[in-house]
């Protein structure tokens, strides 16, 4: 007795250490997504997001006046200014502790030094505060000299990416068109398959009629077919039909690729269900429709909100059948992963941009899921043990 409640105990705590790593892997990309999504690119690029609560040391590129900004003393031309706090700098929180006029040598000069530029007839002397003096036996260019500073940054956090993201552009640089096309595609394609595959459940479940068996063996069948192997067919009858290109089209899309699994999983649940309430409604006069809306839909919600959360989920993440149904070159129905994805082509350096957006992307489906995660394992498992 003991020995087996030895072997439990240890296999109780496997279980758990188990959970817990699965737990941590799910959690730290999302909430590195998060804190990301906060950071300005500079702190992105200097450190990790678990470094964002603390100070961090990165090499920025600065320049300084250019031509406009000159101004001729004797032989030689002048600028003078602030590389922190000029216009385009990054401020005045920024602590230097080095800086170089070559990228071969960064933060070869101690703050305060005159450097040298490789030519000799340029020098530039950067103080701690950000002001400097540049001087050149020629005319500056128009843009200025580059110059890279070694810093000190505070930690820093900002909503101007989800202002960017949510509320600025138009056409393919606005997220937020994106996300409500997102939910005008998500939405429908949830609750369309629902609709009809509770109505088909019920029949194969609880009425007689021929055939019944083969609908059954080929709505199994259809849960193997592969997603890419029926777009093209798909896509030319929609185009036959007139439906392409459009929301209709992604609609009974999703809700094609979505019925065999909606029906087999809700076909599974009623079966399970007791059989002497449906024979009770029966003998007391109840129709086939009055059972369907007034005892199997309410017993069966856990099944429909297990299948509703994975077809909303699919649907919401879905890229490749909005690739193919919702064809828009104007931008007007571009959803959310199709605007990530331009975004990475468009805006690859950005990667606050990224962040913000894909983590806008992920906020809707976590919330979806922990409102009723709840029914998901009572939904999935019931009917599977007799």
């Amino acid at each position: 007795m003991s020995a087996n409640t030895s072997k439990k105990s240890a296999l109780t705590w496997v279980v758990h250490l188990s959970v817990l790593a699965l737990v941590l892997l799910w959690l730290f990309p999302t909430a590195g997504l998060f804190i990301s999504s906060f950071r300005t690119a500079d702190q992105i690029v200097g450190s990790g997001w678990w470094a964002s609560l603390t100070a961090s040391e990165q090499t920025i590129q600065l320049r300084t006046g250019g031509r406009d900004a000159a101004v001729q003393e004797g032989d030689l031309y002048v600028v003078e200014g602030n590389l922190l706090t000029d216009e385009d700098g990054p401020g005045a929180g920024l602590t230097m502790s080095a800086f170089g006029v070559s990228s071969r040598a960064l933060g070869a000069h101690q703050i305060g030094e005159t450097a040298e530029f490789s030519d000799g007839e340029e020098t530039l002397q950067l103080n701690a505060d950000g002001s400097y003096r540049y001087t050149s036996v020629e005319e500056p260019g128009r843009r200025g000299q580059r110059v890279f500073v070694n810093a000190t940054t505070p930690p820093e956090f900002t909503t101007e990416n989800y202002g960017t993201i949510l509320f600025s552009g138009s056409g393919q640089d606005n997220m937020a068109k994106a996300f409500f096309n997102t939910l005008t595609v998500t939405i429908p394609a949830t609750i369309i398959p629902i609709v009809i595959a509770a109505f088909a459940a019920y029949a194969l479940a609880w009425m007689e009629f021929p055939g019944r068996a083969l609908l059954i063996a080929i709505v199994v069948g259809l849960l193997v077919v592969p997603l890419q192997l029926a777009l093209i067919p798909l896509l030319r009858l929609h185009l036959g039909i007139g439906i392409g290109k459009g929301y209709l089209g992604v609609w009974l899309a999703h809700t094609a690729f979505g019925l065999p699994l909606a029906i087999y999983l809700l076909r599974n649940y009623m079966v399970g269900l007791p059989r002497d309430i449906i024979e009770n409604a029966r003998v007391d006069g109840a129709t086939d429709f009055q059972i369907f809306t007034k005892i199997i839909l309410p017993l069966s919600f856990p099944a429909l909100a297990s299948f509703a959360i994975f077809q909303f989920l699919w649907t919401w993440n879905d890229l490749l059948v909005a690739k193919v149904f919702l064809i828009d070159a104007t931008g007007s129905t571009t959803v959310m992963t199709n605007q990530i994805v331009e975004l990475l082509g468009t805006r690859g350096g950005n990667w606050e941009i990224l962040a913000t957006a894909a983590f806008v992307s992920i906020s809707v489906p976590l919330v979806v899921f922990f409102a009723m995660q709840r029914y998901l394992v009572r939904g999935l498992l019931a009917g599977s043990v007799k």
